[in-house]
């Protein structure tokens, strides 16, 4: 690409340079031509003054005349008469008073012209000169070959010619070096935008002050602002992926949700009502397990609901400063009537007196909430479950809820907070979760500007932390 843009270059050049030297050529030869020929008019004129005291009597003479100076010599008399001529016989002439140099010399003045020769055929260059002796007075004439006058021409417009061309090499180099230069820049900008539509954008072109230099900082801002957008897509694409995911992963995971309490409604309702109804040893038992399964479709709606208004930024949150320690009592009073009856003991870690953190005070008892529920539940009868809190930093509370359970294993760590995401997914349907209680703590925490995580080891319990900002300025908007 670079050597075809430069052979282009290069040729424009050849024919810039090949008209410059025929217009000059054009222009000049005439003007060559005239100034030669006003040089040969006085070169000519003085040679005819030279004669004026030395003209042969002799017309034979005038043939060695001729010669000696270079010419045709012509002497001819006022009354026109050819007295002698160095290349014909004056006899046997025309009277040459009509001859327009002739004429114009008779008159007093030099006279030239340039024209064919009546006498000879041969084109010559005239000039004419009136004699100034008083006898015998008359023109003399001299003359020579307008192929003379030609060859002379042609030797001076070469001479300007090669004066022209000389001038015009260091012209050419540098015409050659700046083809060379602009080839090379321009073929890397062709091979960038080649690399552009190729989908190649990290590529960068030298920049330099320049116009080429100007067009190819724009072509690298381009490339950065496409660089970003495709970056941008990308993650884009790669988000609505992941959102189309999550989506195709909750209807099948709500679908499987609301399928087994359904169908155990469904089943013992037309029990019932082929006649299971009036059998007292089962009617009442069949109710239970439809209110049981009823009571489970209502907390996953209302999990449901809870989760959906946060992801979509519709949950209304009533920010306001909260001591810690009544947060962790009025849930732990909550909490004790279910702790009591697996006999579980529930213990209190307080924060110091003074604590508080900026948040929803029914967010943090949902939080807290959840977590209690499910430490609760996986802890063996006659277990301990320990909740508190304490300063993590200077404007952060630290949250915890401490339980004796089964533990959870590291590789299921990373997932405990995805929607639906049961570690021990028989047991957790027995004890009745939804599998979206720790999603709901996790958007809830981030939504105050806090964050949670989970420290487990399997037959060593659990321990579920979270923190909460104390100022209103480290709030998450």
């Amino acid at each position: 690409m670079t050597a075809r843009i430069f052979a282009k270059l290069i040729l424009t050049v050849a024919v810039v340079l090949v008209v410059a030297l025929t217009s000059v050529i054009f222009i000049t030869t005439p003007r060559v031509r005239a100034s030669f020929l006003e040089s040969l008019e006085r070169e000519l004129t003085e040679k005819a003054h030279g004669l004026e005291l030395a003209l042969p009597r002799d017309p034979s003479d005038f043939v060695a005349l001729g010669k000696a100076i270079g010419g045709r010599v012509t002497y001819i008399a006022s009354d026109g008469r050819v007295l002698g001529d160095s290349e014909a016989d004056p006899t046997t002439m025309e009277n040459h008073a009509t001859r327009p140099e002739v004429a114009e010399a008779l008159r007093g003045e030099i006279g030239s012209s340039l024209r064919t020769s009546a006498t000879v055929g041969i084109e010559f260059f005239y000039v004419a000169v009136p004699v100034n002796v008083p006898e015998p007075g008359g023109v003399i004439r001299i003359a020579v070959p307008s192929s003379q006058v030609d060859e002379r021409v042609r030797e001076l417009r070469n001479v300007v010619l090669l004066a022209t061309t000389l001038a015009f090499v260091p012209a050419v180099l540098l015409a050659l070096y700046f083809a060379r230069y602009a080839s090379n820049r321009l073929g890397a900008i062709i091979d960038f935008t080649r690399s552009l539509t190729q989908g190649n954008f990290h590529a960068r072109l030298k920049a330099s002050g320049d116009e080429l230099g100007m067009l190819s900082a724009n072509l690298n801002d381009t490339s950065e602002k496409l660089q970003f957008m495709m970056d941008r897509l990308e993650s884009e694409h790669a988000e609505l992926e992941k959102v189309e995911r999550i989506r195709k992963d909750f209807v099948i995971n709500v679908s499987h949700e609301l399928r087994t309490p359904l169908a155990s409604i469904q089943g013992y309702t037309e029990t019932l009502l082929d006649g299971a109804i009036y059998e007292p040893g089962n009617n009442v038992k069949f109710l239970n397990i439809i209110r049981q399964n009823t009571e489970r479709l209502t907390r996953l709606t209302a999990d449901l609901l809870v989760l959906s208004r946060i992801e979509l930024g519709q949950q209304t949150f009533k920010f306001a400063t909260c001591p810690v320690n009544r947060l962790l009592e009025d849930n732990v009073d909550s909490m004790q009537p279910l702790a009591q009856r697996k006999g579980i003991i529930l213990r209190l870690e307080p924060a110091p007196a003074d604590a508080v953190v900026f948040a929803d005070a029914e967010a943090v008892h949902q939080i807290l909430t959840n977590l209690l529920e499910n430490a609760i539940k996986y802890t063996p009868d006659g277990g301990h479950v320990t909740v508190g809190a304490r300063p993590n930093g200077v404007n952060r509370i630290e949250f915890f809820v401490q339980d004796t359970g089964m533990g959870i294993p590291a590789e299921d760590l990373s997932r405990l907070f995805e929607r639906f995401y049961r570690v021990d997914k028989a047991r957790s349907k027995a004890l009745g979760g939804t599998g979206l209680g720790l999603a709901i703590v996790k958007h809830l925490t981030q939504a105050h500007g806090g964050d949670v995580r989970v420290e487990s080891k399997v037959d060593k319990g659990s321990r579920f932390i979270f923190t909460l900002p104390i100022q209103e300025d480290v709030t998450a908007q």
